[in-house]
């Protein structure tokens, strides 16, 4: 509700984001130097390779499959389709307080119960509390109203509409809105191909996505964490 037609927040607006504004400060302004960087994602944290990971759950005797990336993105698309939870860990940490597909549980938004049932038994916090839809950008316009604007890092919280309401209910707010992060392939790599995968599975190209942690904890950073 201000005139301004274009907005950019930066997605970590507390402490961490200070930092950051104060190294930039110094960069261009006290040291001169020309405005070059473009903040077009959030993955500026920590990876891990797949033997990394696969040593880490060896060491614990912990049991697992191994996939192919469409073997994968297969298995994954149709567990979250059946109404699984899923722990999504891959790629580079985000940077800031929310998770963007890099450190995420994942579910499926279609179901009028999925957010009881994860309040309830995987991040044990109050029954109201909310959950985000992540959508593939191309369609986001089909379930929310966001007229040109882009969401990337779940800061914008407009209107789902009303024909899509019943259609994603573990996602819509009490009052008819959802924290909505825009997914392109550009930015978002393989989660928008995953979510591209759960819309070929049942026609939805929104998936439920929370921070990969319990109330209280920090969000997951490396495999031990997870």
């Amino acid at each position: 509700k201000t005139p301004f037609k274009d907005i950019f927040i930066q997605p970590a607006a507390g402490d961490d984001g200070a930092a950051v504004g104060v190294a930039f400060h110094i960069y261009n302004t006290v040291m001169g130097k020309p405005r070059s960087y473009v903040m077009d994602n959030a993955y500026l944290g920590p990876s891990f390779t797949n033997e990394e990971i696969e040593d880490f759950l060896k060491s614990r005797g912990i049991q697992y499959d191994a996939y192919n990336k469409e073997g994968m993105l297969e298995r994954t698309a149709k567990e979250i389709a059946a109404n699984k939870v899923i722990g999504w860990f891959q790629g580079r940490m985000e940077f800031g307080p929310r998770a963007l597909g890099s450190r995420s549980i994942l579910a499926n938004p279609m179901n009028p119960e999925m957010k009881d049932i994860i309040n309830a038994k995987i991040k044990f916090r109050e029954k109201f509390r909310p959950f985000a839809p992540s959508v593939l950008k191309d369609r986001a316009n089909e379930y929310f109203d966001l007229g040109d604007l882009d969401s990337p890092y779940m800061l914008l919280i407009p209107d789902v509409k009303m024909d899509k309401r019943s259609v994603i209910p573990a996602v819509t707010h009490e009052d008819g809105t959802g924290r909505v992060q825009t997914v392109t392939k550009e930015a978002n790599g393989i989660y928008y191909d995953l979510i591209s995968m759960v819309d070929k599975i049942n026609g939805c190209p929104v998936v439920l996505n929370t921070s990969f942690n319990v109330r209280g904890e920090p969000i997951v950073c490396t495999p031990e964490d997870g």
